[in-house]
């Protein structure tokens, strides 16, 4: 049964989340355990200590790493371990989670508190993404690893072949210094702040290339922060670079059609 809990926000029936789940997995998972899984910690305290999604989601990291890991395993088996590990970070982050999360409108199935609610808790990356953790632990208990196998393929295996195709996402940090130095726009400098009590730290990292802010990205740790600062620095130093050389190779099409031209009239002077 879905919960009956009282909230202030107009939230959508959980029952179509599970219908979402259901879908995707192609095996009947219990509305109950969804909605276990949608009660954020804040909510749980301010209704008489009722049951949190924590503990879902410390089983859903798990899960999570481990069929992340298999595939990365199976997949790229000329890759050493460290190549392996940051391919692993580079698609198991609260980014990506918080990314498949919006895709789904687990935000508008959520359980808050008033506190959360009224700071926008619905569409903080770092509740999303622990829910989305949170998720993938119920349909392991609902439908063991295959199912969970099946559900966390299905909303990661699109950014896993992406990255797998971009060899920089193996450590945007290093891709992004060398850029930077092929374009001679010098050395990126990273600048971090952090907020929230220990057991749930985020941490905001800018990358500062030339005195241009190029990248923002946040992270349960520094080095995930700077990682995702550095991989917009990239994208968008690539974007840039690669528009550079059109107009320069276009710039010697038409000066080597001139070239053809002039010589043909020279010839036909002739």
């Amino acid at each position: 049964m879905a919960s009956k809990h009282k909230t202030t926000h107009q939230r959508r029936p959980v029952g179509e989340l599970t219908e979402k789940i259901v879908a995707i997995i192609g095996g009947t998972v219990d509305s109950g355990i969804v909605d276990h899984a949608l009660t954020h910690r804040s909510y749980a305290y301010e209704n008489g200590g009722l049951p949190n999604n924590e503990r879902l989601e410390f089983l859903g990291d798990s899960v999570l790493g481990l069929v992340v890991t298999e595939s990365l395993y199976a997949d790229h088996p000329d890759l050493a371990e460290g190549q392996l590990a940051k391919l692993r970070a580079a698609v198991v982050n609260m980014r990506a989670l918080a990314k498949v999360a919006r895709e789904l409108g687990v935000g508008d199935y959520l359980l808050l508190g008033r506190g959360e609610e009224s700071t926008g808790g619905r569409n903080k990356a770092s509740i999303l993404a622990d829910t989305m953790e949170a998720l993938i632990g119920t349909v392991y208990l609902e439908r063991g690893l295959e199912g969970a196998r099946v559900f966390v393929h299905h909303i990661l295996d699109p950014l896993l072949e992406k990255s797998a195709q971009l060899g920089a996402a193996l450590d945007w940090k290093t891709s992004l210094q060398e850029l930077s130095s092929v374009m001679s726009i010098g050395t990126p400098e990273y600048r971090v702040s952090e907020e929230g009590p220990d057991h749930e730290k985020v941490f905001t990292a800018s990358v500062v290339v030339g005195e241009e802010v190029l990248g923002t990205g946040v992270g349960r740790s520094k080095k995930q922060a700077e990682q995702q600062a550095a991989e917009f620095a990239w994208t968008m130093l690539k974007e840039r670079q690669e528009k550079a050389e059109a107009v320069v190779s276009a710039t010697e099409a038409e000066v080597a059609e001139a070239v053809v031209d002039s010589v043909e009239q020279v010839n036909k002077k002739g």
